[in-house]
Parts: C-alpha cells; structure tokens; sequence
C-alpha cells in the first residue's frame, strides 16, 4: 500500500519511475545459465550452468565494491562482468575449454536475460504516470541491448554509467535523477532489494518494493520481505499503476 503521498504534480513529464533491473525486472540467474548450458551442451562440459550463474553473479558485488572505495577508477559493468567471467572460468578449472572469443561471446549473456512475466504489461500500465527509466549498475550499452532482448521500451536509460559510480552511493540516484530534469522527491526508485531501497530513500527518493522470491532460484533471501515502510509495496510492476490512479492520466495531455 501507499505509505506517503506524492508532492509532485500529475502527468507524465512531472514524475519518474526509475528501476533497479538485474532480479527486479528480469531473471539473471536463468537468463545466464541458459547460456551456460548451450555453450556448455556445445563442448561437453558436464558443470551446473545455474551454479555457474550463481558464482559468476557473486563476483559482481566485490568488483563493484573496488571502484566504490576508490581503489579503482571507475569502469563499464561489461568490463567486470568479463574480469569476473574469467575468474569464474578458472574456478570451474574450464579455461582450456573457453578461448578469448568464446568468453567475448559468453560474456554477453548479461544481456539475454529474460523480463518476468508481469514486467512488459506493467510498465505499459505505468507508463502514462510518468517517465521510465532502469537506474542500474548495467552500463547504457547492456541495457540498451538487453531491452531489445526482453521488448522493454524506456524512456531514458540512467543509472551507473550517467554517475560513473555503482549504486548504492547517492550520486548514482542523484545523478539519474538530474539527467530527467526531476528532483528526487519526484522520482519513485523501484527495487526487489532492501538496500538499494534503503540508498534510495537516503538521498530524497521515493521507493517502491516489489519482492522476487524466485531470484535465487526459489532459495530465501534478505529481500523475501520489505525490511522499512516502504512508500509502495506491490506485488507486481502493475500495481504501482493502480496505487496512483487514473486522475493521473487526464493531466498527462493539455
């Protein structure tokens, strides 16, 4: 339910949906091991495609987390996620198996990644109260390209590489805010994850949860439940829809 309301006037241009996107919108631990399980299929390689996913994905945090700190300068999403291929490929004792352009190719997997069954119905649900936009750590050239994947039409894309920073640092949100032209008490964060609801919240967001509780493959997580008085919780991307009413949408057009 709604837990405060909105100061901002009605209409599409006057507010903003912004979206967290790897586990909020589509399913990156099947999307992956998918394409683990070609490739693997493709070379004989007997390993787990989605314990595959599961380390690979493991190593995002902490790649993130170096350029955070400031112990490296920032990078592209696309870059870490072929750092950490290469780690998970040696972990997998697979590096005889995978050569540069086969980990070139694999790498792209990030960008097959298929959306959750409610999330094209209720983005166009949304759409006519307000601008939509994935504010990930994604770089603008995977979600670009992960949005013709899944059939996702945005308005803008922000997030990451408009701040080069990784989320949860404030100047992410504020960023992404600033490049809509909006500030941030008119722009409601979208997430499956508690923290980077709770970073939202902090730098002047409105927030919005939606739990995903087969991310992790059906697994319990931290996020199963909202963890603050969120300012909507829903059970899909439609029902953010419902929460702000169709008096919204006679303001949208003069």
């Amino acid at each position: 339910m709604a837990r405060r309301r909105s100061g901002c006037p009605g209409g599409a241009v006057k507010q903003a949906f912004i979206f967290d996107v790897f586990g909020t919108l589509v399913d990156w631990r099947m999307g992956v091991a998918a394409v683990a399980g070609r490739f693997f299929s493709e070379r004989k390689v007997t390993v787990d495609p989605y314990a595959f996913a599961v380390f690979w994905r493991s190593r995002y945090q902490p790649a993130m987390d170096r350029i955070r700190t400031g112990r490296r300068s920032y990078v592209a999403l696309d870059r870490l996620h072929r750092e950490n291929l290469d780690e998970t490929i040696t972990h997998f004792d697979l590096d005889a198996v995978f050569d540069t352009a086969a980990r070139d190719a694999f790498n792209h997997a990030w960008e097959q990644l298929p959306a959750w069954p409610d999330v094209l119905p209720g983005l166009e649900a949304l759409r006519p109260y307000g601008l939509l936009a994935p504010c990930s750590n994604g770089s603008i050239a995977l979600m670009s390209r992960l949005a013709r994947f899944t059939g996702i039409e945005w308005d803008a894309i922000v997030g990451a590489d408009i701040a080069q920073d990784y989320k949860p640092e404030a100047r992410v949100y504020l960023a992404s805010c600033a490049a809509l032209g909006l500030p941030p008490e008119c722009v409601t964060m979208v997430a499956a994850h508690n923290d980077d609801l709770t970073a939202a919240r902090q730098a002047g967001l409105k927030t919005a949860f939606i739990p995903r509780p087969m991310e992790h493959g059906g697994r319990r997580s931290t996020d199963a439940e909202p963890t603050e008085d969120w300012d909507f919780v829903v059970d899909r991307i439609g029902g953010l829809a419902v929460r702000h009413g169709p008096a919204t949408v006679s303001a949208r057009r003069p």
